[in-house]
């Protein structure tokens, strides 16, 4: 592989590697979503046991499980991202023979 094309990898690797620092964001809303889903939780926990079979304390709890679901997601997706780009960066390190 010549000098020209090893530096425009050298780049594409540069720009993985950006990527697979701002994925560490999604933590920071993964952090969110499980802090207002421990709130919901928490809210529905407090209401008297009367209220919490009503249709408002269903909501709330089904609210709380479906944060819950989004931040299981949210923690996938990093995962899963972080080690597609760590897949990535290797092929691309194998192909400039690195």
């Amino acid at each position: 592989m010549n000098k020209t094309r090893r530096k425009r990898i050298a780049e594409i690797c540069k720009q993985f590697e950006e990527l697979k620092e701002r994925i560490s964001e999604l933590e920071e809303l993964k952090a969110e979503v499980e802090e207002l889903q421990s709130e919901e939780q928490e809210a529905f926990d407090n209401l008297p046991e009367g209220i919490q079979q009503a249709d408002r304390g269903q909501a709330m709890e089904q609210a709380a499980e479906a944060l819950g679901e989004a931040a299981d997601q949210i923690d996938e997706l990093i995962s899963s991202a972080t080690d597609d780009i760590d897949e990535v960066l290797t092929a691309l390190g194998s192909a400039s023979g690195e």
